[in-house]
Formats: structure tokens, sequence, C-alpha cells
């Protein structure tokens, strides 16, 4: 049973409820991110989501802590490309108390000086740690080879200047803008109904003013790179993106499909071909990432310094079969039935649910239809891949990461 509300000042709520479930789950759904930031505000919004929990009118950082420690409750919040959230999980009986918990954290920051100055060391400790995690450096760098130096582009973390440089003001300012009531979700699931959560939400969220949210749309850079970052390292780390489809796209679920037989599991072509065959990558897989209006199809791998030519070749040859010659019927159902078991595991995690319907009603403005959804994937046909691969893997259009102990980029073509 999904419940939606619509409020006048432009705040939305979406209530999933899950018969037999003794926890909630409930999230604060924001649609910023690094993608919405210039660049004297690059790191802003995941500086903001930390300095959230520093302290409020009522209580200050360990209090906070505590207060939801004495719950039993599950305390945390993530930072995305377009997307910021605050959520928690609590036992049903602890709902009321921990939902005016994350309300006064949400709602009523105070961003006490001691405490900014203090956090911005634990974020620029956080830049450091990204840079010695050649991972997901390297799937930085690739955004960055793909979308330039902003919108997409960005990296969540933002500069360690920038960070240093941040002011109250600042925060206010940006939080003026982006955290408007028609840009906030408020999104639950778990053992609660639509009336519980409802009176929540109008008792801490009701006086909102609606505000002038500042509407933020990202400009596209088509002109891919090939970049590379030196780091005295023992492995090479490749990524490599090709465009793919929008959020939303009619095409997505075959999309999805088709990268499931590229790199998203074990009996992948990736991991079969470059792992298992011919040992060359301990890790190796594909993935999508879709926003608003565009989309990453990406593939990573950690290879040996001395072998990166050849795994580079063998991931080039992986691509070239599969766009040349399609993919069989077998990898196709295989694939198709890993969505639907997707689907189904998540059905079952309250988490998962609270992000799925958080996220649907902020990037759609409507609720996501589960049955449909699984309808549109079992009506998904073999014959839909070969029209949609030719679309794929543009190789015009293709951007390189490279991080590892050399200076020399791959070639584009």
């Amino acid at each position: 049973m999904v419940f939606e509300k619509k409020y006048e000042n432009g705040l939305r709520l979406v209530v999933k409820q899950m018969q037999g479930l003794m926890s909630v789950t409930m999230g604060i759904l924001v649609g910023t991110g690094a993608s919405a930031e210039t660049d004297k505000e690059d790191g802003i919004s995941h500086f903001i989501e930390h300095m959230q929990f520093k302290g409020t009118k009522k209580r200050n950082a360990f209090e906070i802590s505590d207060a939801f420690d004495r719950l039993g409750a599950q305390v945390n919040a993530f930072t995305g490309k377009d997307i910021t959230c605050y959520y928690s999980k609590c036992t049903s009986e602890h709902t009321s108390a921990c939902f005016e918990l994350l309300s006064d954290l949400f709602l009523h920051s105070t961003f006490p000086e001691e405490e900014m100055e203090r956090e911005k060391g634990v974020v620029c400790e956080e830049i450091s740690m990204n840079e010695d995690t050649p991972e997901d450096l390297c799937l930085d760098l690739l955004s960055r080879a793909f979308f330039g130096k902003e919108n997409y582009g960005r990296n969540i973390l933002g500069t360690t200047k920038n960070v240093k440089g941040f002011t109250v003001a600042d925060i206010e300012r940006y939080k003026k803008a982006r955290y408007c009531p028609e840009n906030i979700v408020i999104s639950f699931a778990g053992g609660i109904d639509a009336q519980t959560a409802q009176a929540l939400v109008e008792e801490y969220f009701g006086d909102l003013n609606a505000g002038k949210f500042e509407t933020r749309t990202p400009k596209l850079i088509a002109d891919r790179k090939s970049l590379v970052k030196k780091k005295p390292i023992e492995q090479m780390h490749i990524a490599i993106a090709y465009p793919s489809v929008a959020r939303g796209d009619k095409s997505e679920n075959i999309v999805n499909a088709i990268n499931g037989v590229l790199g998203g599991t074990m009996s992948a072509r990736l991991f079969q071909e470059v792992r298992e065959k011919r040992g060359l990558a301990y890790s190796v897989y594909s993935y999508l990432s879709a926003y608003a209006d565009c989309g990453l199809q990406v593939i990573y791998a950690g290879v040996n310094p001395e072998q990166k030519a050849q795994a580079y070749e063998a991931i080039d040859r992986v691509v070239e079969e599969m766009k040349k010659k399609g993919i069989t019927k077998e990898e196709f159902a295989r694939s198709r039935e890993q969505m639907k078991s997707g689907m189904f595991f998540s059905n079952e995690s309250s988490n998962a649910q609270m992000l799925l319907y958080g996220k649907y009603m902020l990037y759609f403005n409507k609720v996501f239809d589960f049955e449909k959804k699984l309808a549109d994937i079992n009506a998904m046909t073999y014959d839909d891949t070969h029209e949609t691969l030719q679309k794929m893997f543009d190789e015009k259009q293709k951007a390189i990461a490279l991080v590892g102990n050399t200076d020399e980029p791959f070639p584009l073509v």
C-alpha cells in the first residue's frame, strides 16, 4: 500500500506501508547535489550534509547522536550528483521520536562556528581519503573526462580550498536557494501507516514556507577526453564511459538488461573474459548512471600495470563483439531474471523502499508503480536488444580515465 500527498507549499510525502515489519525507515530527500553547484560552491552540498548534524537550537552535536542511540536508531546521510538525503531507521514504537530528531537536524541546524571549523578538517580528511582510494579517484576522473569540470563532472566532495573557505553565510545562501519545499520529498517505508506519517510531517514541516526555489539546469559538455592521474601505486585503474539514456527513457529497461550481460554479474562477459579466462583483473564490472537529461554506461577494471594494454584491448573486444553480434537469448533471459529478482529483493527492505519511492517522487513527481515496472520488464523481448545495441557504445563519444604510475593516457578514437 502506497500513500502520497502534495502540500500547497510544494512539499511531497510518500509512504510505503510494509505489513509485518517492526521497523520504519524515514528519509528527507532534497533535489540538489554537486551538479547544481557553481565553482565557488563546489563541495558545499556535501559540506552542508555534514553540518546539519552539528547542532540545532535544541541540541548540540553529541546530544543529536546520543538521542538517536538512546532510541536504538540508525541515522546517516549522503550526497550525490543531484540528490542529498538524510535518513534514519528505528523500531516502529520510536517512529515519532525519531522523526522529531531527524526533522530537528534538518530544519533547525545552527552551524556553530567551532563545529564548522572542526568539520572542515573532517571533510578535508575525507578528500584525502578519496585521493588514497584509486578506484573512487578513477571514477571521479572519468566523470571529469566525460562531462568536463562543471555539472555532473564535479567531484561531490569539492576541493580542500573551497571547503576551508565556506562560511555560515554561504551555507544559508545555498540552503535558501535549494532547500525549498518544492525541492523536498519526505519518504517513509516499513511498519508505519499513512495517517501517522502524515500527522508527523504536518506537525514538523507544516509551517515551512514555500521560499524562492532556484532551478539550476546543468549545461552538458560534449567534449569527451582521455585523462590520466599519476599515482605511485601497484595497480592501474581503468574506467571507460559511453553515453547512455536519461532517467525514465523508454529504453531504460533494455539498456539495463544489456548492461547486466556486459558486466553486472559474475557470469557477465567482462568478468568471464577479462578475469576468468585471461586473468587480467581481480575487479572488473560495468554499471549505468542515469540523470534527468543524460546517462553514462561505465566500465571499470583494476589491472597489473604491465598488462594494462592487454586489459584495455580485452575490454574493447568484449564491447565491440557485443555491438557487432549482439547478445544471446540465454544471456538476455538471465539478465532479465536478475532485474526482476533485484526488484523483489529490494521490496523486502524498508531502506531500499524508502529510497526507491522517495527518489521516484523527487525525480518524476509521482508514485513508483511496482506492478507496471515488473510488467514492463516482462514485456521486454530479445528482439528489443538489437536496435538498442546500435545506439550504445559510441566510440566517438567515449571518455577514458586512468589512475596509476604513468603519465600516458589511453588514446581516443
